[in-house]
């Protein structure tokens, strides 16, 4: 059984594409985890196709400018790749962007908080510079329960541009928990009903200090629960809550992880920012494809950590290389070899649609079947 065969079987239902269609975008991503790069006329040169360069250059062109995408069906497949419908996750939110030649692309992304590092679900092409506005993130948030719901979320997390009334009573509205960094010179209501700077709740905070208040503050026509540290720099990091978090800056510290999606889709693994295409809608799909490439990657690296061999801890207390790193190596190792063998196809299936929990768990029987193979002993 080829690989392509086996990836061919577990999307067919999910993508619902016609078979060419389908073989194209398994192509891609085979190419695109071994090019690493998200450049048209490097991926042709890696996809296993014996069509002309030129043939195959325009077939990628029609695939980005013709197939629809069902997001939703995206969305529950990468959800289920982690189990994360089972059970109650961290969402973080935020934007990328980058410029290619006068166009700017700018991209608002959700995503679950996942061991150091963001899996997203849902992104927005923002045909604009610059911040989202609140109708574009209660959107997004919408389009998400609508799937999901709002009763495994444990909360929202945001930097200083996911602020607004409108924004916050949308989750508010559907009882989701959430807690944005402020601005300094945002303002509260007092007992007197007059608008002061929160800084000067926080003034006599010294670096490294931090407090949580009590009492909520009337904040965009709500209450907010405040809390703030002062960091190293002298500045503040003051965070807005709609309901009491136990540990409220241990719960923010989890939004870096977005950043780091970026950094893997980005210069640390697909340099997307290579990509000449630009449209808004095509865009959205070169992302599809980089999210899926993204989740096969970093599972891989996980299971590799876990259960072959564990990356070494520098002395600054980070691993050697990131776990996606160490699975997208080991991928484009596998793409690149002529031959595979039949247990290490079986074993790449897996790692493609198996939650990591199974993975880890040491399970010898898994309850699923691929390709119409039972998977018992594929690990």
């Amino acid at each position: 059984m080829r690989l392509s065969d086996g990836l061919y079987d577990i999307l067919k239902d999910t993508l619902r594409w016609n078979k060419p269609r389908l073989q194209c975008f398994i192509s891609l991503l085979g190419a695109l985890l071994q090019v690493q790069q998200m450049d048209l006329s490097r991926l042709v040169q890696a996809m296993n196709d014996n069509a002309q360069l030129q043939s195959r250059y325009r077939r990628l062109q029609r695939f980005f400018q013709t197939t629809r995408f069902d997001y939703d069906a995206i969305a529950h497949l990468i959800m289920g790749m982690f189990a994360f419908d089972q059970g109650h996750f961290y969402l973080t939110l935020d934007r990328t962007n980058w410029k290619w030649g006068r166009k700017n692309i700018n991209l608002l992304v959700i995503a679950v908080a996942y061991k150091g590092i963001a899996i997203p679900i849902y992104w927005l092409v923002l045909n604009k510079q610059g911040n989202s506005n609140q109708r574009e993130r209660i959107a997004l948030l919408h389009r998400f329960i609508a799937q999901f719901g709002s009763t495994p979320i444990q909360a929202i997390l945001g930097d200083r541009e996911f602020i607004g009334q409108q924004w916050w009573a949308a989750m508010s509205l559907h009882s989701i928990p959430f807690l944005m960094r402020m601005r300094e010179n945002q303002h509260y209501k007092d007992k007197q009903d007059i608008g002061r700077p929160m800084s000067q709740l926080f003034r006599d905070l010294m670096p490294g200090e931090s407090r949580i208040l009590r009492k909520p503050r009337h904040i965009s026509g709500q209450p907010i629960y405040l809390s703030a540290m002062r960091l190293p720099s002298g500045e503040l990091l003051i965070l807005a809550a709609n309901q009491r978090i136990a540990k409220p800056f241990d719960v923010y510290a989890r939004r870096w992880e977005i950043e780091t999606l970026f950094q893997a889709l980005k210069g640390r693994g697909f340099n997307m920012e290579a990509t000449r295409i630009t449209h808004y809608f095509r865009i959205k799909k070169v992302v599809a494809l980089l999210a899926i490439a993204f989740c096969w990657a970093h599972k891989t690296g996980e299971w590799r950590h876990d259960h072959v061999k564990a990356l070494k801890l520098k002395n600054h207390g980070r691993l050697e290389k990131s776990q996606f790193r160490y699975g997208l190596d080991y991928l484009a190792d596998k793409l690149f070899t002529p031959v595979i063998s039949p247990q290490e196809v079986m074993r790449l299936l897996v790692l493609f649609l198996c939650p990591p929990h199974w993975i880890q768990s040491g399970q010898s029987d898994f309850p699923i079947k691929v390709c119409g193979h039972n998977l018992t002993g594929a690990i």
